[in-house]
């Protein structure tokens, strides 16, 4: 059946009123189209409604909690909903149709592009990075805030080599602190994860010679302590003195974090030594307008740049079958690539990622308004 690519009439007025969600008090301004614009408050439940779902990546789950109760207030006749079920769950979610977008922290791989242009009518999907934050490292050492470690130690400990908290390799770079002669007990993610795949293609890109497993987005050892989510992983951390993880940042609490190795100096993690990363990476090779995928640069010696970083994206179609869907995942896409929305993930007290600058914004809301209905 040959599809109408008919643009979503007012998602262009939408996606300007959803950036101006603090605004209040203004007086609309109408369009030639009718479409309301120029920062009136953004309570639009007559524009918005129905159902919007979402899925995916856990790292995403404290931003998205956020912007999803901020979202449905300006919106009451939306019901909007995200579902942390992890990177790799919420692509399969999205490709067969159970929810309108998801949010992955790796990008599709080759065959998943195929599969989801299908279900977005032979349309491409968009793949937006509007999630940029640092993976930490955590342990729990009671008594010890934060070490300074290595990559090649962090591979060793992390493959079961460094069996010993009070290894030399640990010791060295860590002069002065009074380490436990106790077990090093790794855990890593149970379930098939975004944050699993950037921790294992960082530990590919620094110590090839120590972890020769590549990344990928499910664990490569087995017989290994491990936990089901970020939650899962967080709960096993928790419980045990001696564990080591990876998580993503806005999920560290009061846990202790390593310090990376990068050139000559430590770097500790930090919203704005993640977005640093960015700045140095390139373009994937089969990157588009809407698909702003990035090849991350893991092995920077770059000074101040923390590498351990996860790039989470926002998944959505280009074309949908119904305007409802359309206009809805465009408004609050539009939302959270605003400054606002940003900004209110990357609040400490909410997420702490790094806000996306203002020329990937432009790209990002070009991408947005390609959003359509057929």
């Amino acid at each position: 059946m040959k599809l109408a690519n008919r643009r979503v009439a007012g998602i262009a007025a939408v996606s300007a009123l959803a950036i101006t969600l603090s605004a209040c008090g203004q007086d609309a301004v109408q369009t030639d189209d009718g479409a309301a614009t120029g920062g009136a408050t953004t309570g639009t439940s007559e524009e918005l409604s129905g159902a919007l779902a979402g899925a995916g990546a856990s790292s995403q789950e404290a931003g998205q909690n956020a912007w999803v109760a901020e979202f449905s207030t300006q919106n009451s006749g939306l019901t909007l909903s995200y579902d942390p079920t992890g990177s790799g769950a919420g692509r399969e979610q999205f490709i067969n149709g159970t929810v309108q977008f998801a949010g992955s922290d790796a990008a599709f791989k080759p065959e998943e592009i195929e599969a989801a242009t299908e279900r977005c009518y032979g349309a491409e999907p968009l793949e937006l990075p509007l999630w940029v934050s640092p993976i930490a490292v955590v342990f729990n050492l009671p008594g010890i805030e934060t070490l300074n470690m290595t990559p090649d130690t962090i591979a060793r400990v992390f493959t079961g080599e460094i069996t010993s908290w009070n290894d030399p390799a640990i010791a060295d770079a860590n002069p002065g602190v009074e380490l436990p002669d106790s077990a090093v007990v790794a855990v890593n993610r149970s379930d098939d994860s975004g944050t699993t795949e950037n921790f294992t293609e960082y530990l590919a890109a620094v110590a090839p010679d120590v972890w020769t497993y590549g990344g990928d987005g499910v664990w490569p050892i087995e017989g290994t302590q491990s936990g089901a989510q970020t939650s899962g992983v967080l709960e096993v951390v928790n419980g045990a003195e001696g564990t080591i993880a990876y998580v993503d940042a806005s999920r560290v609490g009061d846990l202790g974090t390593v310090a990376v190795g990068v050139g000559d100096e430590f770097v500790p993690y930090s919203a704005e030594a993640a977005a640093r990363v960015l700045e140095v990476s390139e373009p994937t090779e089969d990157a588009s307008d809407l698909r702003l995928t990035y090849e991350l640069a893991r092995d920077t010696t770059e000074s101040g740049t923390y590498p351990i970083v996860l790039v989470s994206y926002m998944i959505a179609c280009s074309q949908y079958d119904n305007e409802a869907d359309a206009t809805n995942v465009a408004a609050y896409f539009s939302y959270i690539a605003s400054e606002e929305g940003q900004e209110l993930a990357a609040q400490a007290d909410v997420a702490g990622i790094a806000p996306i600058s203002d020329s990937l914004r432009e790209k990002v809301t070009a991408a947005i308004d390609q959003i359509s209905a057929g």
